[in-house]
């Protein structure tokens, strides 16, 4: 099994790493990363290939189809690519209370970290998911992305690009049913988990509803694992409930 996550540094994206390595220990792991690897992080890969080289890192920008062509081009075969990149904030601006609050440059920002990577992921892993027996694509979107699901307003950025983004998944799956019969393309929505993203946010979360990312990576890579085709161009919450667009 050869599986691939992009953005694996990440909060969810490191769980995911790790969640992957515990269930399937004949996988061969590849991950990226943007930012410098945490000690953590070096520790964890250092023990991962104490015996054979099981996880691999790759530094990327998703955004830069350039760079995602030139890893692409170093998969003959994967069967699972998982996108878990993303951004709410930066260090100047976060999610929009209202319309007078809109800044251009933040929501085309949100746009090409949310919605565009999955394209050019898509556009150069197709010939390596299509080598695989039973691919799967999956990426993390979000429930704000849902438009009949909106009922609070707000987060102009993040919802726009959460919808393109699911709007590209469903898409996808209709082109792919038909050139990658066997594959299921999915959208899953993690919750909101413990990480830096959600941090500035998580005052008014119910601590029930306040996932560690160890229980988000548990419950999401069940619902990649025992996806079939039929699942494909579904938007699923982490607990496997099926979300409106």
């Amino acid at each position: 099994m050869n599986v691939l996550i992009v953005g694996g540094n990440g909060g969810i994206g490191f769980a995911m790493v790790n969640a992957v390595l515990t269930s399937f220990t004949d996988a061969k792991l590849h991950a990226t990363h943007q930012q410098p690897l945490t000690a953590n992080q070096v520790d964890v890969t250092s023990r991962a290939n104490s015996d054979g080289l099981r996880l691999h890192w790759h530094h990327l920008d998703a955004s830069d189809e350039a760079q995602v062509k030139a890893l692409a081009a170093s998969f003959d075969s994967l069967d699972w690519l998982i996108n878990c990149a993303g951004m709410l904030h930066n260090k100047s601006k976060g999610p929009e209370k209202s319309v007078s609050d809109l800044d251009a440059d933040f929501f085309m920002q949100n746009l090409k970290v949310n919605a565009l990577p999955t394209l050019l992921l898509a556009k150069h892993f197709s010939a390596a998911l299509k080598a695989s027996r039973a691919p799967r694509f999956a990426v993390l979107s979000a429930r704000v992305g849902s438009i009949s699901d909106n009922r609070l307003g707000g987060w102009y950025s993040y919802r726009a690009s959460k919808a393109a983004l699911n709007m590209l998944i469903k898409t996808l799956s209709v082109e792919w049913q038909r050139s990658h019969k066997q594959g299921a393309v999915l959208a899953l929505h993690p919750g909101t988990t413990n990480t830096r993203l959600s941090a500035p946010f998580q005052a008014r979360v119910p601590a029930d509803k306040l996932f560690s990312p160890e229980r988000v990576a548990a419950d999401l890579i069940e619902i990649i694992a025992s996806a079939s085709p039929r699942d494909s161009g579904s938007f699923r919450a982490y607990d496997g409930s099926a979300i409106p667009w």
